[in-house]
């Protein structure tokens, strides 16, 4: 229901994103202030938050925009990935994420996770489905389960899901710049609208500090 909405949104920005960036950049228009701030990972920085679902087709064709611009952020900025978990697979998925974060692979790994679900037709739903095929990418079976049951990814995911609610959120993909403003690809106009967005808000709080 979630994908079914942010689609019907999209559509409409994709006809509003010409004229919505005509104007300038301000609360309630692209992006949303929260009421109450969430505090930052990493104090000092200014933190980029982007909350998602591997089973999202608009996470997934956003990849291509988002992977190069986090890339190429400067030092003062930290790009951190969250996964929402609204019940089911999507906590499934979330705990694959974040076991996957734990054992430190490499981002190509997230990638062929994100195309065997949308390319290949994979469900992934389940941790030994999950492993079976983490090993066609080099990721060992056993250590894997292991650390997607370990105590440590368990209480990652409670902490995801309190930082979804603090946020306020209702559908991915959604950025948060330092734990105060949140944006989609429809209140921002698209992808590319998106993250000049996210460069005005982290250019807003740089100016700040």
């Amino acid at each position: 229901m979630r994908n079914l909405i942010l689609t019907a949104v999209l559509a409409s920005a994709s006809l509003l994103g010409m004229t919505a960036h005509a104007d300038t950049i301000e609360a309630g228009k692209q992006y949303v202030e929260l009421a109450s701030p969430v505090p930052v990972s990493k104090p000092g920085q200014i933190e980029v938050v982007e909350l998602f679902w591997y089973g999202c087709p608009h996470c997934y064709q956003f990849e291509s925009t988002i992977n190069p611009w986090a890339e190429q952020l400067p030092e003062d900025v930290n790009f951190v990935r969250i996964p929402a978990l609204f019940g089911g697979v999507w906590n499934a998925h979330g705990q694959m994420f974040i076991t996957l974060e734990n054992m430190q692979v490499e981002h190509k790994v997230h990638t062929a996770v994100f195309e065997a679900i949308h390319k290949q037709g994979k469900k992934l739903a389940t941790p030994e489905e999950m492993a079976e095929f983490l090993a066609t990418q080099g990721i060992d079976q056993a250590a894997f389960l292991k650390t997607y049951n370990s105590f440590g990814v368990k209480s990652q995911m409670e902490k995801a899901k309190k930082l979804a609610m603090a946020y306020q959120i209702s559908g991915v993909p959604v950025l948060i710049v330092n734990g105060k403003y949140r944006f989609d690809l429809g209140s921002s106009g698209g992808p590319q609208q998106t993250l000049q967005v996210a460069d005005h808000l982290i250019a807003k709080e740089r100016a700040a500090q």
